[in-house]
């Protein structure tokens, strides 16, 4: 955990940071946004003393920082940068290997735990341990610096828009894979940024500042729904609704364990089951209960005949596990309004249809 009480950076006569105070908790994520020139990379460079605070306390699992020789402190926190900072005469697993060299790890050790680390970010020791960082493109050489920053195994995380220089799509691609490595690693992380869309994506906690001051640390879903101010909710966006559809997740807003119907099941059956739960359209799931296709009321309504002579297939599904955004997508490429939720296996679990998703963003809206 990190606590800042009452924190203040004064640089001359300006106060860069003004009596912040806030906790993040173990494992979590938490995100630093805001303008340019807020606070928010001062903020995060007195948590390992590269910026000495002028007033307040700064505590890491309830120690503080100022009580702590420099050195041993940060050799405790990764730091990633937005430059990387490889040394261009060292091989990519000496790179990786440094600070466990510098606590004195054994070299047997940190060379193991060099090609470990790359295969969580999906580069092949054998391949690039030995590769010197001319001979790395951009993104290849920002996951050798994120973990570079895990080598140790320090249980705090600093990243200085670590993701800011890369293409969008090589972007999206480590962060998806920084995501995985947290949820293994669940490391303590604090994370400036300026791109409101990947504090969305990656946060546990947002954090934004102006002019020096926290103006609000929430969820993301809290902070995008309830923003506490005209400025936060200019500077997340008017599209913020939308970005809320990556936060929620297809098994938070469908329909749970709806009737359904069998091949062998007759169309009156079926029409009778979606009169008597207002449906204009049932799925047909096969002897283990995954999702097979669907028959309309109108198509079954007044007719002879099985399910399973009748219906028709189901254009595509979604993954209870998915985001919001994926089952919007979905449905406008597919020209859609609801769609049939499976998990992994494939098994039917529910539905989730357009009208269901806006109702659920609204009542958050409507509680606030």
């Amino acid at each position: 955990m990190i606590t800042l009480e009452n924190v203040t950076k004064i640089f001359g006569g300006t106060t860069a940071v003004d009596n912040v105070s806030m906790e993040v908790p173990a494992g979590s994520i938490c995100v630093l946004l805001g303008p340019s020139g807020c606070g928010k990379t001062t903020t995060m460079k007195m948590i390992n003393r590269l910026i000495p605070p002028t007033s307040g306390r700064i505590l890491i699992d309830g120690k503080d920082n100022a009580t702590v020789d420099q050195v041993t402190l940060r050799r405790s926190i990764g730091y990633v940068i937005q430059q990387i900072g490889l040394f261009p005469n060292k091989t990519v697993e000496d790179n990786i290997a440094i600070v466990p060299d510098m606590l004195g790890w054994d070299r047997k050790r940190s060379r193991q735990r060099a090609g470990e680390l790359l295969e969580m970010v999906n580069l092949d020791p054998g391949i690039f341990l030995k590769r010197y960082p001319k001979e790395l493109s951009g993104g290849q050489a920002q996951r050798v610096g994120v973990v570079r920053a895990l080598a140790a195994d320090p249980p705090v995380l600093l990243m200085d828009e670590p993701f800011g220089a890369i293409d969008p799509i090589n972007r999206e691609v480590i962060q998806d894979e920084f995501m995985r490595l947290q949820a293994r690693l669940k490391k303590t992380v604090v994370f400036v940024s300026h791109d409101i869309d990947e504090a969305v994506k990656m946060a546990d906690r947002i954090a934004i500042f102006r002019e020096g001051r926290l103006l609000q640390y929430a969820a993301p879903d809290d902070l995008l729904a309830h923003p506490a101010n005209s400025f936060i909710a200019d500077f997340v966006g008017s599209d913020r609704t939308l970005k809320r559809l990556r936060l929620i997740k297809v098994a938070d807003v469908m329909e749970a364990e709806p009737c359904r119907v069998r091949p062998e099941d007759t169309l009156e059956a079926a029409a009778a089951m979606m009169e008597e739960a207002g449906h204009i359209s049932i799925v047909m799931v096969g002897p283990q209960g995954r999702a097979r296709g669907f028959v309309t009321l109108d198509a079954a309504r007044g007719r002879k005949g099985t399910v399973g002579e009748h219906y028709e297939k189901l254009p595509t599904v979604v993954n209870v596990a998915d985001d919001l955004r994926t089952a919007v997508s979905t449905m406008f490429a597919r020209g859609v309004s609801w769609l049939a939720c499976v998990d992994d296996d494939g098994f039917f679990k529910g539905y989730v249809t357009q009208r269901g998703i806006t109702h659920a963003l609204g009542a958050t809206y409507r509680d606030g």
